[in-house]
């Protein structure tokens, strides 16, 4: 799956994903194995990405998450697996305390 330029997604069944690893494969049903967030260009492109996924059956595990300088989303994929995608507008960073 292409999600832009430079990135790109394997999406494997759980047999041939196990011949990548000597470890036990996680059942994300039950355990968070990892935690992936991509960079929008936008809000809007947020909201668009996660509105995509849902046609797509991802299921929304969170509530959009607006810090002012940050604005994010979560969804999960059919097996479980969760990521989330995320704006940042670093003109709106809160300033560091010295």
């Amino acid at each position: 799956m292409v999600i832009s330029n430079s990135i790109f997604v394997m999406l494997l069944t759980e047999p041939y994903f196990a011949t990548f690893t000597k470890k036990q494969v996680s059942d994300v049903k039950s355990t968070t194995e990892v935690l992936i967030t991509l960079d929008a260009e936008s809000r809007e492109e947020v909201q668009q990405i996660i509105a995509k996924a849902q046609t797509l059956d991802a299921t929304l595990y969170s509530e959009p998450q607006d810090h002012g300088w940050m604005y994010q989303h979560g969804f999960a994929d059919l097996d479980g697996h969760q990521g989330k995608i995320a704006y940042l507008d670093a003109s709106q960073l809160p300033a560091q305390e010295s």
